[in-house]
């Protein structure tokens, strides 16, 4: 079953900040919370965007923070060289292999096709049992609300091995993806 104990997670977001100012801010009050629980955060490795922030964040508040970013995305995600460690892999494949390996769990925010890649691969490895490690994705402002429509309709249509809610926590505040993990 799911890890009852969440020492670190694998927070996948954008390169980029989004258009609503709430996605910068959510970003920073998780980086918090997560310092502040002493959860480690395990991100792209990147200075910038949603990324960023939440590495700043967590580091602001005395957390540990390890960055995994491939060599193809040093110069263009502008690496974080103030984070706890960072892990240069050779390609895009290892660097999602090492995120996934590294977490106790898995949380979403905003972002764009990265971020949905990597939200579906986790969802298709806990589908698969290569893992059981939670997905919890942060809704900011409803960004998530027509993936979550088309995840329901995938599981009305008969698509889905399981109620997709066993593997996937939808949170609309950063605060709701903390009390879910010390539930836990």
């Amino acid at each position: 079953m799911f890890n009852n104990k969440i020492n670190s997670v694998t927070v996948f977001c954008g390169s980029k900040t989004g258009s609503n100012p709430l996605f910068i801010e959510h970003s920073k009050q998780l980086g918090c919370l997560l310092a502040s629980n002493n959860i480690k955060l395990i991100y792209g490795g990147g200075n910038v965007g949603i990324m960023g922030a939440i590495a700043n964040a967590v580091l602001e508040n005395k957390g540990e923070v390890v960055g995994i970013i491939p060599k193809l995305l040093v110069e263009w995600e502008q690496q974080h060289n103030g984070i706890t460690e960072l892990i240069v892999t050779e390609d895009m494949h290892d660097r999602k292999k090492i995120l996934y390996e590294k977490c106790d769990a898995a949380i979403i925010l905003a972002g764009g096709y990265g971020t949905l890649d990597e939200l579906f691969e986790m969802i298709t490895w806990n589908n698969l049992k290569i893992h059981e490690k939670k997905v919890y994705v942060l809704n900011t402002a409803g960004f998530y609300n027509h993936i979550i429509a088309h995840i329901e309709t995938m599981q009305q249509e008969g698509f889905l091995y399981e109620d997709w809610r066993k593997r996937i926590v939808i949170c609309n505040e950063p605060e709701e993806i903390i009390e879910y993990i010390k539930s836990n």
